[in-house]
């Protein structure tokens, strides 16, 4: 199919983008990697009247270590951030987290703003964000405000995300003398995860957040749990997400999943 008619805007000035939103609000849409918005547009998914291209604003490009965090611009691409040498030693859970992500093709083209603005509960990157406890940048012509994870995410491909503001970019805590880790089961390699784990150790014990299985991704923090207190823990979460039936999988087999991946990484993280 083709997308329906729309007015194109690729411009190197935020004041344009921010411009273009206030005047179309709900039928604008931004443009970055377009990994997931040029399907959404061919299939008529989502027909805006405006597509803003944000990818020649060089601010939007960088990728900013300081004394806590990570700022990651709005046009940073995926393959850009994972080529970023000090990503394993200021974000491991990233860096472990970021392979998973499509395949080599799409992490050229993709951004990581880019996947946390689509907010599918599979991804990769919107469970990274969750787990780490990240915050979301937002600007608009009014304001420039600052989101919780935990808060951005409002729903399936849902976000808190005013129709007149930009996602500019994340900042991601850098994590000292923690211990991280990942895993994910997909059809295939490359695919949208069934169930994605996240596990980290943190100063009171341990945070496992899942992909996959609610509407967003959501995380629990315990303390140090061990035999039938783990599985007691794991088997609430797992529930408490309220998983269903789909082409994919059964409710019953992302329940077990989250059961037992979730207990190999909170040991991993534990050792």
């Amino acid at each position: 199919m083709k997308p329906a008619a729309f007015d194109y805007l690729r411009t190197e000035n935020v004041g344009d983008v921010l411009e273009g939103l206030t005047q179309e609000g709900g039928n604008a849409r931004v443009l970055a990697g377009g990994q997931s918005l040029m399907a959404m547009l061919n299939m008529r998914l989502a027909k805006p009247k405006l597509l803003i291209d944000i990818m020649r604003i060089k601010e939007f490009r960088q990728i900013e270590r300081k004394a806590d965090a990570v700022v990651i611009g709005a046009g940073v691409r995926q393959a850009e951030l994972l080529a970023w040498p000090d990503l394993a030693e200021a974000l491991p859970l990233v860096a472990l987290a970021l392979p998973w992500v499509g395949h080599m093709q799409t992490r050229s083209r993709g951004t990581i703003c880019g996947s946390l603005a689509h907010a599918d509960p599979s991804a990769e990157m919107p469970l990274t964000l969750v787990a780490l406890g990240g915050e979301v940048h937002l600007r608009s012509a009014r304001r420039r405000r600052r989101v919780a994870a935990k808060d951005f995410f409002a729903g399936m491909m849902l976000t808190a995300r005013a129709d007149d503001e930009l996602i500019e970019g994340i900042s991601l805590p850098i994590v000292r003398d923690g211990r991280f880790a990942f895993r994910e089961v997909a059809r295939r390699h490359g695919d949208f995860a069934i169930v994605a784990c996240a596990a980290m150790r943190t100063p009171s014990g341990v945070r496992l957040a899942v992909g996959g299985v609610a509407d967003v991704p959501t995380a629990r923090d315990w303390p140090r749990l061990e035999g039938s207190a783990l599985d007691d823990a794991l088997n609430g979460f797992a529930y408490d997400l309220d998983a269903r039936d789909d082409v994919h999988a059964t409710a019953r087999y992302r329940r077990d999943l989250v059961r037992m991946i979730g207990r190999d990484l909170i040991r991993e993280v534990l050792q």
